[in-house]
């Protein structure tokens, strides 16, 4: 493969894993639960509107607010540090 996508795959990787929770946080999904007047209780409302007033389990509100309350913060950054690491053993072998 060739050393470029490689690097671009791993940085790729590690931004969807580093960006996912920040992007969640900013939309409303946090830690102390779906943050008033946000994106995601708009989500939220809809979503239980739909369903006959609850939001259903594992639907994609479910599962935002699962990542957002879950407080990855020290995960997605062993994550991302993992990815790097990877991501360089992999262009060793190309350089």
């Amino acid at each position: 493969m060739d050393p470029v996508t490689v690097l671009t795959v791993a940085a790729g990787a590690a931004g969807a894993v580093v960006g996912a929770p920040l992007v969640l946080g900013a939309a409303g999904f946090t830690s102390a639960g779906i943050a008033a007047g946000s994106y995601a209780a708009g989500m939220m409302s809809a979503a239980a509107t739909a369903n006959g007033g609850a939001v259903a389990a594992g639907s994609t509100v479910a599962v935002c607010q699962s990542i957002g309350a879950a407080g990855l913060s020290a995960t997605v950054g062993a994550a991302a540090a993992g990815a790097g690491a990877a991501a360089g053993y992999v262009a060793s072998f190309f350089f």
